[in-house]
């Protein structure tokens, strides 16, 4: 009986235990003469994920996206939200913990917030922003590029260099 104890500790866990709406801001500074202009806006939107340890195998995965809609150089509206959730992970080799928190949490929380920013731009009286579909593989992939870029020329500019 203990073997089968044992394996069922061993066994994975993967659990959502909650997701809910860390943030949400909306600023309309040029309200209500932008609602007289004619130009449609143009639309940026920035991304960032993140995620800490809250305890023992529970994590904390984040999402944070910012639409900025312009008309001109008159800002129309500038939204940023952010999107959390806590999981339960257990017995995830380490490995393939920072692509799971950085790949597989964002993908179940993303869709929450991309829901609440198109709801807040339309109760702020502009046409609703549908966001594109994120695949959070390739933004991990290139967060990692970008990491280890900078690491490389943190190494570079402090005279340091790699001996094999």
């Amino acid at each position: 009986m203990s073997e089968q104890n044992q394996q069922e500790q061993q066994q994975a866990v993967f659990q959502i235990q909650r997701v809910y709406l860390k943030d949400l801001s909306l600023e309309q500074p040029n309200s209500p003469a932008i609602f007289l202009e004619q130009e449609a806006p143009s639309i940026e939107v920035s991304v960032d994920v993140g995620a800490e340890a809250l305890a023992e195998g529970v994590f904390e995965s984040t999402v944070t996206i910012t639409v900025t809609a312009k008309v001109g150089d008159k800002v129309a509206f500038l939204v940023e939200g952010k999107q959390a959730g806590i999981f339960e992970i257990r017995n995830v080799p380490a490995d393939q913990l920072d692509p799971l928190l950085g790949i597989g949490c964002p993908n179940i929380i993303y869709p929450y917030l991309r829901a609440n920013i198109a709801d807040a731009i339309t109760r702020a009286g502009f046409p609703p922003v549908h966001l594109a579909e994120i695949n959070f593989e390739v933004f991990y992939q290139q967060r990692l590029q970008a990491l280890a870029e900078q690491q490389g020329a943190t190494l570079v500019s402090n005279g340091s260099t790699a001996v094999n």
